[in-house]
Order: structure tokens, then sequence, then C-alpha cells
């Protein structure tokens, strides 16, 4: 079974995992990766982005292999263009600050 039919067949939460593994340079119950799994889960994260996600956000891998990058402008045009809804996401009395 080669890679990219495990990448393929990997959970969201497998990925979710390798990618704050990748991020901390841990694995979740605190032990330090080797560099070859750090290596190891870094190519793993970016097939999965290009192959099963096919990401267009910034700075992840897109589904032709390469990074994404996008420009100062495009990001906050992005931004702009959420929703949120008009949800309030927290209120402060003056008193509680």
């Amino acid at each position: 079974m080669n890679v990219e039919v495990l990448v393929q067949n990997m959970s969201q939460d497998i990925y979710e995992k390798l990618r704050g593994s990748v991020e901390t340079g841990k694995w979740l119950d605190g032990s330090p990766l080797t560099e070859q799994q750090k290596e190891t889960c870094i190519q793993a994260v970016m097939l999965y982005q290009s192959k099963v996600l096919k990401s267009e956000q910034h700075m992840t891998v897109g589904a032709n292999g390469e990074i994404v990058h996008k420009s100062r402008d495009a990001l906050k045009k992005e931004l702009a263009q959420q929703s949120f809804d008009n949800q309030t996401i927290a209120r402060f009395k003056q008193d509680d600050i």
C-alpha cells in the first residue's frame, strides 16, 4: 500500500492530530517527535492538504502540490467577505476590565 492510498483513507481527526504534533513538535502524550517522525508527519500533512482537502487557504498545500500564497489585499478581502452574522463574541462593562 503506498502513501497516497494511506493519506486518502486518513480521517480528518488523524490529520488534525498529526498537524498538531508537527506544530508543537510533540505527540499528544507530550513526548517529543524524532526528526524522522517529524519529517514523515510533515509529508503526510502536506499530502493530505493537497490530495484530500484540496485547500486554498493561505500557507497550505493546494491541489496542485504548490504552497498557496495570497497577497495581503486578497487576505483582507477574504476576511471582509466572511460573515459573522452580527454575533457578539464578548461584551464587557467598564468595571469588568
